[in-house]
This record gives C-alpha cells, structure tokens and sequence, in this order.
C-alpha cells in the first residue's frame, strides 16, 4: 500500500438478506489517521456495513480492502489479527475482572504464548498507557461491574487500543451517555485519530457536529453524499431523508427483514 492509497477501501459492496438488499453497491474509502462518522436513518445499512468489514456477515459481494488487504471472506479472528477492531451499541466487558484485567486480557491478545504462561508481576507498561490515554487509571483496581454507561464504553474502547489496532469501527458510542460523558468521549476520539483511524457510526447528531470533520450519509444500503459536515447538512437530499419519506411511499417498499432491523436499532 502506498501512502497515497487509503486504508480502507470499500469497492462494490453488497449484502442481501432473504431478498432484502441491505447494501447495494457501497464506494468508500477512509484515509489512514481519518476520524470518519456514518451517519444515517435506521435501516440505511451502517451497522451490517461494520459487520461485513469485520467478518460478521457473510455473503457479500464485492471488494473490502484494508491496507491492500482484502477482507471480504475472511474471519473474524483474522480480520482482528490484521488489525481492525470495533465495539458494539452494548459494550462488551467482563463485569468480574478488574479494568486493568479487562484491558490486559485485551493485550495477551497479541503475546506470544510463551509470555502467556509467563507470570506477569505488576502492571505493564502498555496496558498503564492505556488506561492513562482512556482516562481510566483512577478506576484501575475497581470491578468493571460497577462502571456507568459511559465509563464502560471507554472501557471497550481500551480494550480495543491494547490490542494495538490500526483501524477502529465504534458504533454509537454515545448512546445512552450524559452531555459529559458524550463531550470526554468526543476528546477522546480526537485523540485517538492522531495516531489511529477511527470509523463511528452514530445517531447523535449534536455529537456529530461537534466533532466530525470528515461524514458519509448512508441511505437505503447506498452512499447518499459524504463531505464535511457544513456541506452534509445542506445537502437537499440530506435534508429529505431525515425529514423522512411520506407514509404511502414506505409503505409500498418491502419491509427490511428481522435481522437487518435489529442490528439499525429499529426492532
């Protein structure tokens, strides 16, 4: 891969589910170092897009590069192993290990074995980097059973920098937090972008705006329009989609299968 190639590639990507075309011919292409936000109505294909990125869906047609790698078929181990992480709407931690164990669990990921069987004495070096950068070292010693919402979501978001990514996939890691675990959050994955490239799905559209630079408008599995976030918001067809589409013209569409309405947050 040359540095002027991007990072991730999405050429022609499409995913059909019992007749239902969740994506339907996806272009696009992330930077390394990019902060990129999807965004778009339930239904519009953002959350399979990440599953399809990450080896959770299968079939897909199409092309899914990732530093001239290509990802479409592969697992999801491998698709981890090659350096793209994600979390999910619910983070996903174990509540009776301690933050520092969830985030070193999260590091063993890439030891050796034989520094798995090793004895670990104190606290490494990389996994104190972590929770530093997390903003999590204070809660270090406690069970990660009693964070809040938003303390876990950060939690998972260490546990994906442990394993030491180039690409991170978050999808909606503002939901269901106050406005300052929202506005740390946004710091956060500012910060992150200056040595990672972060791709968030969201809904929180005052979140958006205030921390995107670089958005891409997913529409009915399609790429609708994409750009900086002034020139998203005007965008008439933007404007109609979130505005929504009359009752008698979604009622003459096929309805998008259980699944897939599951995963976009409409079941």
């Amino acid at each position: 891969m040359t540095a002027a190639e991007p990072l991730l590639k999405i050429s022609g990507l499409s995913v059909v589910f019992d007749g239902f075309r969740a994506i339907d011919g996806i272009d696009l292409s992330v930077a390394e170092g990019e902060l990129r936000f999807l965004i778009g109505p339930n239904g519009a294909g953002k959350t399979t897009l990440i599953d399809v990125v990450t080896g959770l869906t299968k079939p897909a047609s199409g092309s899914v590069s990732f530093a001239g790698r290509e990802l479409v078929g592969k697992r999801e181990h491998q698709v981890v192993r090659l350096g793209v992480g994600r979390t999910f709407q619910t983070a996903v931690v174990f509540e009776e290990l301690t933050v520092e164990e969830n985030v070193d669990l999260a590091a063993s990921f890439r030891m050796s074995l034989p520094a798995l069987f090793r004895r670990r004495q104190g606290r490494s070096d990389a996994v104190a980097a972590v929770l530093e950068r997390a903003g999590l070292m204070a809660l270090a010693e406690q069970p990660a059973g009693i964070l809040s919402h938003g303390q876990r979501q950060w939690l998972e978001i260490a546990m994906l920098l442990a394993q030491e990514p180039r690409l991170l996939l978050l999808d909606e890691p503002v939901a269901g937090m106050s406005r300052e675990e929202r506005e740390r959050t946004g710091e956060l994955l500012v910060e992150i972008a200056r040595d990672r490239t972060v791709v968030v799905v969201e809904h929180d559209m005052e979140f958006v705006r205030t921390y995107a630079s670089a958005v891409t408008v997913l529409h009915e599995g399609r790429v609708l329009t994409e750009g900086d976030m002034a020139s998203v918001q005007a965008d008439p067809q933007v404007q109609e989609v979130y505005l929504g589409r009359s009752r008698d013209t979604r009622a003459a569409e096929p309805a998008a299968p259980a699944e897939e309405k599951e995963k976009e947050g409409v079941a």
